[in-house]
Order: C-alpha cells, then structure tokens, then sequence
C-alpha cells in the first residue's frame, strides 16, 4: 500500500500537477493540505472520472483538506471533536482498506508571541487526545499531512539561524513528542535515522534550488504499520516543476 501526503498551496493552481501525479503514482491514499476551495468548488468530478474516491473538508482563500483513494473512505470525521466550534477547517479522518487515515494541516503559529500561536497550542492539545482516542480503536493507523514542526535540527538547514523560530521552537517540537509519546513512530526517521530529507523550501531566495529547506510533512504510523514499511521518500521532481507549491510530496509504502 502506497500513502502520501501533499500540501499543493492551492488545489486551483494546482489541479493539473495533482492529476499527474496521481496518474504517474498510482498511490492508493493521497491526503492534500490548503486546498483553499469552498466545499462545493472541490473538483470532486475531475477526480471521480480518474477512477478515484474522495471526500474533503474546503475552505475558501485558507486551509482545506481532502483525502483521493482508490477504496470508497468509510467512517468519516472532519475536524477535531475537542474544537466543535473551530471554524478552521484542517482535519479529515477516514479509513480506507483497513488502515484509519488522519490527514491534518496543522496550525503555523506565525510566531511564538502571536495570539495565532496560543492557538496552535490548543489546536494540537486537541489533535492528540483525538489521535489517542482513535488508536484505541485502530490498530492500524496514520497520523500524516503538515505540521509545521521541523521536530529536531537535524530537519532545518540552519539549525542556529532558526533556534527558537516558529516551526523551530523548543515547545513545539514537544507537542511533536506527545504524539510520538502515544505510541506512533515518525517513518522518515525510523527508515532513514540520520538523512537529510526536507519537505517544504521557501519561494523566496531560490531556497529549493540552494536545498535549504525545513522537514515539515510527515507520516506518523502505528507499530502494525511501521512494521510493514517498506520505504518514505520526498518526491523533489514535484517541487521542481514550474508554479510548483512551496512542499514537496512525500509518500511511504508499506507491505499491506
């Protein structure tokens, strides 16, 4: 079974590379982030007549999250339960061929004395009693999409220059631990311990093409599936492309 996860920065802009990829992958589970689409702008028809599945939560100008499958997704949630009222929409759940698939976008902070980062403390305050609450059910079970952590220096190309920074901060990275705490296992490092392997490279200064980016996007997996990894990569191709989003993919295959 092949997951990945993608935050296009715009599924508008984006529609024709996603279909590309999809044709050229084949994966059986790809979750996007900041579809930044209304519900009904979701171009659900594009997708259904390439032979996949999909259910989404949009969200116009922010945010938004969706989940292509070749299996139909069953037992849908959207949102987090502990933040009934939050109007972001960042999170959809479903399973799909056994394995229960949390796709989230998680908050940014835009920077540790911002009102927006209080909020991000308590948006992933309530993202891991979620997560808790839905492995007691899953045994089988993936935590993927952005975070917005880059969880040790080893996943920031200037560790020094972003020390304490948003993404960065030693509280952050904490949270990042929480979720690991309950039990799931990052997939990039538990394959790959010590390579350098970013996600997302800012548009300005050339940052991609001078590979000095941050390691944002992950897949966070249960022991049933960390046991049957077989392999994470960062798919660059896709970032190079022209009007590319700011992430690259990233998928895992697993021996399901």
């Amino acid at each position: 079974m092949k997951i990945a996860t993608w935050n296009v920065n715009s599924l508008n802009v984006r529609l024709p590379q996603v279909q590309d990829w999809l044709q050229q992958h084949s994966p059986d589970i790809l979750v996007l982030q900041e579809l930044k689409l209304d519900q009904d702008k979701y171009p659900a028809a594009v997708f259904q007549m390439g032979g996949w599945q999909t259910v989404w939560s949009g969200q116009k100008t922010y945010n938004g999250v969706a989940i292509i499958s070749k299996e139909q997704p069953q037992d849908v949630i959207v949102g987090l339960p502990a933040l009934p009222d939050d109007p972001q929409r960042r999170v959809i759940t479903a399973t799909i061929g056994g394995v229960r698939v949390i796709n989230v976008y998680c908050v940014n902070g835009e920077s540790p004395d911002s009102p927006k980062f209080q909020y991000k403390k308590q948006w992933f305050e309530a993202l891991t009693e979620f997560v808790r609450d839905q492995m007691a059910q899953h045994e089988k079970l993936i935590l993927l999409g952005d975070f917005n952590i880059a969880p040790t220096d080893l996943d920031c190309y200037d560790p020094e220059k972003w020390h304490e920074k948003i993404h960065c901060t030693s509280i952050e990275r904490s949270w990042f631990q929480k979720l690991l705490d309950l039990g799931l296992t990052d997939s990039q490092r538990h394959r790959y311990p010590e390579e350098v392997m970013y996600t997302w490279w800012d548009y300005r200064g050339a940052m991609f093409q001078r590979k000095q980016g941050l390691r944002i996007d992950h897949l966070l997996v249960t022991p049933a599936l960390r046991d049957s990894l077989q392999d994470v990569q960062v798919d660059l191709e896709a970032r190079a492309q022209e009007r590319p989003s700011d992430h690259a993919p990233v998928w895992a295959e697993f021996a399901l």
